[in-house]
């Protein structure tokens, strides 16, 4: 047991007072941290000790609380609101501070809620136009057997009976389709844990069932006994005495090739086509937006770039001086490295969800009563810049002459200073934390994407990192050659510096940015995948409708053909019949397209729920898919050769 005993971190000693129950995680949606944590593997005291009321402006907490039998979160944001707003008065804090309730479910799903749901509803639709494949399957099995059906009633068979076999034939299929489907989603998983996300939460909890199976039987009887409805109906009011009457013609004539006779058949047709082109052009809008993500440069170039993070605890780097003195020499040993083109340290490293801001105080601004300019902060080393490449907009970059002896000096963003000097140089402006310690802009630099290339930051500082060091840092190493090859090389000389110092997150830049954009990317895939499926199955369907269509009309195609009627107007009817049904089916879809995308609309970036562009390529992709469809069963309609149709009659 390791109850009991006593185990080291960071330098100290502390003995192990219990361990969770295996299987026990508290993640990062659940309780965030900054930094690449995943989850939580050690839990410590919260540190109130004699001076926690000097640490009351510390607010890297999060607060996890029970709510009381029948207390909604609406009651309980009320009775935080109090709590915040006598924080304000007691510590003299800016009306922008507060803390926000948020169910756990919620912090948990967060925005992936809408994509899930978005894919959730795809999978209906995709279910839907199966359905509607199997009804017209059904129906065509139904009407080939209508001269079996006539018969078995002329002997006294009841029409419960026959709804029974046709219910029980129909059920079969759907607990078959069932059983497959179960197949494709074992696969799937698969699949989807190879692409690995990384930001879909609870993925690695995904898996089939009882509950998955439960509802996977429910669903496959329910959708049988539904679509296997309309075969038993036409089945239970068939006329017998008409059916036998019509001889051998009656199983094969039924309407020709004019689909207005067979209304629900044609009807099913459409509505697949139009579901599959909401899906379509869904699809398209989210790839749209995905192609147009990845276009939108971050600020600083991610090739050949690898990143660590370090953390210094040892007791002695609470002195600045000893921490610059540390970085320096890991800089100085990283810069002799074969390999290494440039390096750097930065506080908060682009694309990692590192946060750190506050607020700062700019010269000739007055913020409004009782509010405080709000700027993302980060500590950057001399050689950051350019070890990231980021572009300097004005001015000059940190340089040797920025100590911790030297007059305080930071650069911003472009951003920046469009907003308080849109008209003039920012360079020589000052800020300050302390109206005694005024801090000098001495550069100007390009903006960089820190949270995601869809998210717009707070405008931002940096500082020099010999001016204010953090025990906590990213390195950064340009690579002349794989830069993954780099890292071991790296590690080691850190250790060599001080082997207590804490490495992890290596990772290349190219990976962060990469994963920064993966639930884009699977939003965007799967959802091209279900369109893709929804595709094929009502081009399926056409093509089974019209090639039923086309069997059933053997005679009546002899029949023209013997009168003179030419094999390119047989050609030309089965393909007017079959876009008609395409025409349709494209314009009911637009107009659902229309109004069902903006459903989506949150997840797109760069496109509007009406892009043109989308909204003309989809509906054509979906004719020539459709045309294609019926070109088939269209060229075997022409090829009936009228002797032996009519012979076969």
């Amino acid at each position: 047991m390791i109850v009991g005993r006593t185990i080291t971190l960071n330098g100290k000693p502390y003995m192990v007072a219990g361990a969770l129950q295996r299987g026990f995680v508290l993640n990062a949606e659940i309780m965030p941290s900054e930094g690449p944590m995943d989850k939580v593997d050690i839990f410590l005291p919260l540190p109130l000790g004699p001076d926690a009321a000097q640490r009351r402006g510390d607010e890297n907490y999060n607060i996890v609380v029970r709510l009381k039998p029948g207390v909604s979160l609406q009651q309980a944001q009320a009775d935080i609101d109090v709590i915040a707003s006598g924080i304000r008065i007691k510590d003299k804090r800016d009306a922008s501070y507060g803390m926000d309730v948020i169910g756990l479910q919620k912090q948990v799903v967060g925005d992936v809620r809408r994509s899930l749901l978005v894919l959730l509803g795809s999978v209906a639709l995709v279910l839907l136009i199966a359905c509607a494949n199997v009804a017209n399957l059904l129906l065509a099995r139904a009407a080939g057997r209508e001269k079996e059906v006539a018969i078995r009633t002329a002997l006294g068979a009841g029409w419960h009976r026959l709804a029974r076999q046709l219910l029980t034939e129909s059920l079969l299929l759907g607990l078959l389709g069932g059983a497959a489907g179960l197949l494709v989603a074992r696969l799937s998983l698969v699949v989807v844990r190879t692409m690995n996300p990384g930001n879909i939460p609870r993925l690695d909890e995904i898996g089939i069932n009882g509950t998955v199976l439960a509802f996977t039987f429910g669903l496959s009887l329910a959708t049988g006994v539904l679509f296997g409805l309309a075969p038993a109906w036409r089945a239970i009011k068939l006329d017998p005495n008409s059916s036998l009457k019509g001889g051998g013609r009656s199983g094969r004539a039924d309407g020709g090739l004019y689909l207005r006779r067979h209304r629900l058949r044609g009807l099913l047709i459409v509505s697949e086509l139009a579901i599959s082109l909401v899906l379509l052009i869904g699809a398209g809008l989210l790839i749209r937006s995905f192609i147009r993500l990845q276009s939108v440069p971050p600020g600083f170039t991610a090739d050949h770039v690898l990143t660590m993070q370090i953390l210094a605890n040892d007791p002695r780097y609470h002195d600045e001086k000893v921490l610059a003195a540390f970085y320096r020499d890991i800089e100085a040993r990283m810069a002799h490295l074969p390999g290494v083109a440039s390096e750097g340290a930065v506080s908060a490293l682009p694309l990692t969800g590192t946060v750190g801001w506050g607020g700062i105080h700019v010269e000739g601004y007055t913020p409004p009563s009782g509010q405080e300019l709000q700027v993302d902060i980060r500590t950057a080393s001399i050689h950051y810049f350019r070890a990231m490449q980021i572009s300097l907009v004005a001015g000059r970059f940190f340089s040797d002459n920025d100590r911790l002896d030297t007059p305080q000096v930071a650069i911003i963003d472009e951003n920046f200073a469009k907003r308080f000097w849109p008209h003039n140089d920012a360079v020589g402006k000052h800020l300050w934390f302390d109206p005694k310690k005024p801090i000098t802009i001495v550069g100007v630099a390009a903006v960089v994407k820190q949270y995601g290339l869809d998210t717009d930051g707070k405008i931002a500082t940096y500082f020099p990192m010999q001016q204010g060091p953090d025990r906590g840092m990213f390195l950064v190493a340009r690579a002349t050659s794989h830069e993954a090859a780099l890292a071991t090389a790296i590690v080691s000389e850190i250790h060599t510096v001080d082997p207590s110092v804490v490495v992890y997150g290596i990772r290349t830049m190219q990976d962060r940015l990469h994963d920064s954009l993966a639930r884009q990317r699977f939003s965007s895939t799967m959802l091209g995948a279900f369109a893709a499926f929804a595709l094929l199955l009502a081009a399926v369907g056409l093509y089974g409708v019209l090639s039923f269509l086309a069997t059933q009309s053997t005679r009546d195609i002899g029949i023209l053909v013997a009168l003179g009627a030419r094999r390119e107007s047989i050609l030309t009817l089965v393909v007017r019949q079959g876009m008609q049904l395409v025409l349709i089916g494209i314009f009911a879809g637009l107009l659902g397209a229309v109004a069902l995308t903006r459903v989506i609309a949150s997840l797109l970036f760069g496109v509007t729920t009406t892009d043109a562009a989308t909204f003309l390529a989809v509906p054509a992709l979906l004719a020539v898919v459709a045309f294609a469809a019926t070109v088939v069963p269209a060229w075997r309609a022409s090829k009936v050769d009228p002797m032996i149709a009519l012979r076969d009659e």
